[in-house]
Order: C-alpha cells, then sequence, then structure tokens
C-alpha cells in the first residue's frame, strides 16, 4: 500500500470537491457527476483515469459506469484489482501494477498505479467500485482513499 504521498503529487486537493450536490438518490446521475467532478479536480494532479464498475447481473462480473476519460475494459471478472475490492469492501491502493501479472486487468497498458475504493449499502453488501488509474508509479496513497471514500459518502454512494 502506498502509505506516503505520491511523489509530485503532495497531499492532492480534494478541496474543490467540499460542496456535493443533491441528486435525490438518482445513482447513476450521481456517479455522473463524481466521475466528471474527479476528472476537473485532479486531472491534472496525475490522474489518468477514474469511473465506477458495478455489479453485474451474474454476480462474477463488474460492469463499466460513468468514467472519464477514456473508453475502459468491460465487463470484467472479479479477479483484478476491482474485483478484489468489490469482494473484500476493502479499498485497495495498488503502487505498482506491473507487480500483480494475472491478477490486474489492463484497460492501459500505460497506467502504472491504481485506487479503488468499494461502494457499500447500508446492510454492507458491495454494489460497485470507484477506480482511479495514473500513468506514475505510487501515485496513490492512504490521503487520496480517505478523501474518496468521503465524498462517496457525502454523495451518498456508500454507507
Amino acid at each position: 500500500m502506498g502509505e506516503n504521498d505520491p511523489p509530485g503529487v503532495p497531499g492532492r486537493r480534494y478541496d474543490a470537491l467540499r460542496a456535493v450536490p443533491n441528486l435525490a438518490g438518482d445513482r447513476v446521475a450521481t456517479m455522473q457527476w463524481a466521475a466528471d467532478a474527479l476528472w476537473e479536480c485532479l486531472g491534472e494532479q496525475g490522474i489518468s483515469w477514474i469511473g465506477f464498475y458495478l455489479a453485474g447481473a451474474t454476480g462474477n462480473e463488474l460492469i463499466l459506469g460513468p468514467c472519464r476519460d477514456s473508453p475502459a475494459c468491460s465487463p470484467i471478472g472479479l479477479h483484478g484489482i476491482c474485483g478484489r475490492a468489490f469482494q473484500t469492501r476493502e479499498p485497495i491502493v495498488v503502487d505498482d501494477v506491473r507487480t500483480l501479472g494475472d491478477g490486474y486487468v489492463a484497460c492501459d497498458p500505460r497506467d502504472r498505479s491504481e485506487v479503488v475504493v468499494p461502494l457499500l449499502e447500508p446492510d454492507g453488501s458491495c454494489w460497485g467500485v470507484l477506480d482511479a488509474d495514473s500513468r506514475e508509479p505510487c501515485a496513490f496513497s492512504r490521503h487520496d482513499v480517505e478523501h474518496l471514500t468521503r465524498l462517496m459518502r457525502d454523495l451518498g454512494l456508500t454507507a
């Protein structure tokens, strides 16, 4: 886990995301707002892609939801980092995705690091994940996990 601030991004700034809209429980609209807002706020701070993966109907795959800023793989199985965060219901920071071998789903081979935050229902079940990628190794830290999780709570996307 990347416990330190990422190189070149000391304490990534999330302050522009303090005012969140009330989208009346519309998850899709809320996710789209979050993807757009996070991209606008963090796209110049080392993020290469950000988006959501949602539980598929079969229960053994994740389907791409709202995202920015390039296409991504869909559906993806549960063997990757998104799948692991979905199954364990714990956030995951990967400093270098190249160390994961078959445990990594490479939508963009230029990406080097990743952070995934599970989205939980009040009963503790997981309905999706927020995923962010960077082309730099060690680009994410616990700082990012804390702020992304707080934003997802503020938006009503996780318990």
